[in-house]
């Protein structure tokens, strides 16, 4: 594990750039979530850095369906879902689809194929409870697969012409070049383009999260602690690891950016 020496404690980001930031672009499932749950705490958090005028925008893997409920529920300036295919804008309006599919039927009926291929060598793999209100990409559960098995499925979905990706909940059959940063990167540009990448911090804590914690576009990205499961499989990783897991790492990042509104620079 001798990668890990790259991650920085939270408590070394300077209070001035964390004074800085306007814009917290946060995965769900294992970030936010604490065992699968939303705390108490969490949804304080969220209330407190919204009463801060800090926006807080979810960038997750789960489904347009699932996405589309939660997002106009929470106190969150909207949603990314599909890891970057579809952008719900905060105040339930009609959601942006960020990768094209000129046809959806069409689009399904590939992603089934691509998913039947796959069950002829993993048998025991099955479709996610979620992945009928899906729009861009297919998905089945991680539960149980190995990392040689999920490297393997990467290496068939690439052959196949799809691109793949798993976090600690679901693996990802979706269209070659869609990830969270591309979608981000597009929101941010043409729906939030007063954010400066100075004011953006990014956070994770799984494999779909890594383009999130590439610096070139992301310089300041977090990682809550359980990322250490998986940072020797990233390419990219977090320029700063919290003490806490899950959302408790989450409250730990929000306690942090609160106190820095109110230290002098």
């Amino acid at each position: 594990m001798s990668r890990d020496l790259n991650l920085a404690p939270l408590s070394e980001v300077s209070s001035t750039s964390l004074s800085n930031i306007r814009l917290i672009a946060t995965d769900m499932d294992g970030t936010l979530t604490r065992r699968g749950k939303f705390t108490p705490a969490l949804l304080q958090a969220l209330e407190d850095l919204a009463a801060a005028d800090i926006k807080v925008l979810i960038v997750t893997g789960r489904s347009a369906g699932w996405v589309s409920g939660l997002s106009s529920l929470m106190p969150v300036a909207g949603a990314i879902a599909e890891n970057g295919g579809l952008y719900f804008p905060p105040g339930n309006q009609k959601p942006v689809v960020l990768t094209p599919i000129p046809d959806l039927v069409q689009h399904r009926q590939q992603l089934a194929t691509t998913f039947e291929s796959l069950q002829t060598k993993f048998p025991q793999i099955q479709e996610s409870a979620d992945n009928r209100f899906r729009v861009t990409d297919w998905t089945f559960d991680v539960a149980g697969l190995r990392q040689d098995e999920l490297q393997t499925l990467d290496n068939l979905c690439q052959q196949m012409g799809w691109g793949f990706t798993y976090s600690n909940v679901q693996c990802h059959i979706k269209p070659q070049g869609q990830d969270k940063a591309v979608g981000l990167l597009q929101v941010l540009r043409e729906y939030l383009p007063q954010y400066s990448s100075e004011q953006i911090i990014t956070v994770g804590d799984s494999p779909n999260d890594e383009s999130l914690f590439n610096r070139r576009y992301f310089p300041v990205s977090v990682g809550v602690a359980n990322v250490l499961e998986y940072v020797n499989q990233l390419k990219y990783q977090p320029a700063y690891i919290t003490t806490a897991a899950e959302g408790e790492g989450f409250c730990e990042l929000s306690s942090y950016i609160l106190k820095s509104l109110y230290i002098p620079s």
